[in-house]
């Protein structure tokens, strides 16, 4: 077995910070309108509440549709050619609702961008270039990179649509998939091949196995309950801005940037000591109970800016810090081997639920008021607090994946238990397929050195990778 470091090395940085860009270019274009997309739709001719909500949320219906079967394509058609198909499915549809001169031709522009579902695709590619060691990194590496996409495009896209127009920033869009296609063939490397990752792509064989799981389900209807809410809550709080506080659109931006400096600062020191004392559980339950309260601020209070802007401080902390944990706890509930099926659910949960969110949020509005919305929003977020109560989740371990060489049956089953022996892995399996063993672990437990002597003992019997 090859004693492999941990260190990204130069092709890896370079996939990494690439795919990273487009990723967060593809997210940029999308985060971009959701501030400023419900005051648009609502003037367009056949504009309703209903089909307001839909053109906001219309997005999540074809991404979840679309995200699995575009990764599973990705494994037999190659990657690059199903990335680049996505952003340009996704520019078309930015070119769609940018003319769109009803409501409904907006939907429809906005469900095309949807189907340029490229997150599966993109994962795994970059596992195909990066190895096992130094997968996770990677990850994160993306993870932080749909973050600050999120934030910037909270603060910029009020002030583009001043500059722009609505139309515009669809137009940026269209740009910005193009700049992706360019980094995808001129910047980000070419793998050497492409094979089937556990950790990174979903397995279908795996499906049962994770959606039979209680600990992954609570933890899907978290991810649905938080984009249901916060896109429900994008397709009121812009107009109530503008119609009852008396903030232009231009300059929201006024409000929402104190209000995520603000949300970042309560967030980050929480996580923080939430995770270095193993404390993350009361901290996400907390979270949860936070979120339920902002919501009734927003739905019960005066709607002048100060009052918005206290409520929505309140609910972005919440917010960010269960955006933040909830990835984490997927990995650390899902079984070793089925890592990138359970992450696979849970991104379909989570684009099911801002569509719903979307559609939920204009026909509630439109028939009840938005008071009503925030209400519905905080009777989801203490239903998610009776689920997540209802079991633990084991915040105390990590997966780990390692790469063993190529390995018979033999080998695999009998490195397995060798793996299981060792203190404080409690999961591990070996596919000697693609030459890696799947670890779950206590990371303050594990013995570091053990685990070294399980995988080079067996070792000595297998024949090296590559």
């Amino acid at each position: 077995m090859r004693d492999q470091s941990s260190r990204m090395s130069t092709a890896e940085l370079r996939a990494s910070a690439s795919l990273a860009g487009i990723f967060g270019l593809r997210m940029l274009g999308l985060f971009l309108l959701l501030p400023v997309l419900a005051l648009y739709a609502r003037d367009l001719p056949g504009a309703t509440p209903l089909i307001v909500g839909l053109a906001v949320g219309a997005y999540g219906l074809t991404q979840a549709l679309l995200q699995i079967p575009f990764g599973l394509a990705s494994d037999r058609l190659g990657r690059k050619p199903v990335i680049a198909l996505g952003l340009v499915l996704f520019a078309a549809g930015s070119v769609m609702a940018a003319m769109a001169d009803t409501a409904l031709g907006l939907v429809l522009g906005r469900a095309l961008q949807g189907a340029g579902a490229i997150a599966a695709a993109v994962i795994a590619l970059v596992a195909d270039l990066t190895r096992d060691e130094t997968r996770t990194r990677a990850m994160a590496v993306i993870g932080m990179t749909i973050g600050a996409s999120f934030s910037v495009s909270l603060v910029l896209g009020p002030t583009l649509a001043h500059w722009l127009g609505v139309p515009g920033i669809f137009a940026l869009t269209a740009g910005l998939a193009v700049v992706g296609i360019g980094l995808l063939y001129l910047v980000v490397p070419t793998p050497a091949g492409r094979s089937h990752h556990r950790d990174a792509q979903v397995t279908p064989s795996m499906v049962r196995e994770v959606v039979a799981d209680p600990t992954l389900l609570r933890l899907d209807f978290g991810i649905f309950a938080l984009h249901l809410i916060l896109t429900a809550l994008f397709v009121v709080v812009p107009p109530m801005l503008v119609d009852e506080a008396g903030l232009a659109t231009s300059r929201q931006w006024l409000i929402y940037l104190p209000v995520l400096l603000v949300s970042f600062a309560v967030m980050a020191p929480l996580v923080f000591l939430g995770e270095a004392h193993r404390r993350m559980q009361p901290v996400f339950l907390g979270a949860i109970v936070v979120l339920a309260a902002a919501l009734l601020l927003l739905a019960w209070t005066p709607h002048g800016l100060w009052g918005i802007g206290v409520s929505l401080a309140a609910f972005f902390a919440a917010f960010n810090i269960l955006e933040a944990s909830l990835p984490s706890l997927v990995s650390k509930a899902a079984p070793a081997a089925a890592r990138g099926t359970a992450v696979g659910a849970y991104n379909v949960s989570e684009f099911f639920g801002a569509f719903l969110g979307g559609t939920l949020g204009g026909a509630v509005a439109g028939a009840f008021g938005p008071e009503w919305v925030f209400e519905l929003g905080a009777v989801l977020a203490l239903v998610w607090l009776g689920v997540a109560l209802s079991g633990r989740v084991p915040h105390d371990l990590v997966a780990r994946s390692m790469s063993v060489g190529r390995v018979d049956e033999d080998q695999a089953r009998r490195l397995e238990g060798c793996l299981r022996a060792v203190a404080g892995v409690v999961e591990a399996r070996v596919f000697p397929d693609e030459g890696t063993a799947y670890c779950k672990m206590d990371t303050r437990r594990v013995d570091e050195a053990a685990l070294h002597r399980a995988l080079e003992g067996d070792g000595a019997q297998a024949e090296p990778a590559g």
